[in-house]
């Protein structure tokens, strides 16, 4: 999952470390610090999302498994009792 957020995601990190351009606008120096910490949250907040991601293909890759063997087993069940 995080094969599709990585780039993207250094890259709006990389971002929140140069935020130069609002140093030019007198007003929003005080905002600078707010801007990095809430685009810092952001990113950690897509890592947690690419992990949860993760977990949930591979419990849903474990229940298709479990449903492919589930009916594999009925088969046989179904082919002895003609049997």
């Amino acid at each position: 999952m995080g094969q599709c957020t990585a780039k993207p995601l250094r890259e709006f990190e990389s971002a929140s470390h140069d935020l130069s351009a609002l140093g030019a606008l007198g007003s929003l120096l005080g905002a600078k610090d707010d801007i990095k910490e809430g685009m810092t949250t952001l990113a950690k907040l897509t890592r947690q999302l690419d992990e949860e991601w993760e977990t949930e293909a591979k419990f849903m890759g474990d229940v298709s498994d479990a449903f492919d063997l589930l009916e594999v087993l009925l088969t046989a069940v179904a082919r002895a009792k003609k049997g």
